[in-house]
């Protein structure tokens, strides 16, 4: 098999992954570096149910510089930080029983990894939502957007003053 056939074979491989991949499950990465691979996620609306795995790409412990993914309306991300630092990290630095957070994965260390599934029927499309780590002083830097539904709707939505 010459090179150019290697690469075309490689290349439908990739392709049929591509197209059998499912649009309602959702693989993340935060590193020691306090960075999430992804800084956006786009679900459509058809999807009932998401799930998302976190995995922690590091070698540092949670204690040290644990993760955790949290989904809630963009509008809330700071209010639900400010109280998961009370919370603490026997709470995971979320607030018990908060009504703001949509979804949320257990704090993970390096090597670690976790899984959370959850209800679409709490999102709405034209939101503007966002998912971020909790951990203390992670959420400026890991996070990011999470659109549901027509992408389009959703930019319009978010861009109209």
């Amino acid at each position: 098999m010459s090179p150019l056939q290697m690469i075309g074979a490689l290349a439908l491989l990739l392709g049929v992954r591509a197209v059998h991949a499912d649009p309602c499950s959702v693989a993340i990465e935060g590193s020691d570096t306090m960075r999430f691979n992804l800084h956006e996620i786009s679900v459509p609306a058809d999807c009932a149910a998401v799930e998302v795995s976190l995995r922690h790409s590091g070698k540092l412990s949670a204690k040290v510089m644990g993760h955790d993914w949290v989904l809630a309306r963009a509008i809330d991300v700071s209010a639900i930080v400010n109280a998961g630092l009370a919370a603490g990290y026997s709470h995971g630095y979320l607030p018990e029983n908060d009504r703001r957070i949509i979804a949320a994965t257990k704090v993970v260390g390096g090597g670690e990894s976790t899984v959370v599934k959850f209800s679409t029927s709490l999102l709405q499309q034209g939101i503007r939502y966002a998912f971020f780590c909790t951990s203390p002083g992670h959420s400026s830097s890991m996070r990011g957007t999470f659109l549901f539904g027509d992408d389009n709707k959703v930019v319009r939505t978010l861009t109209t003053p």
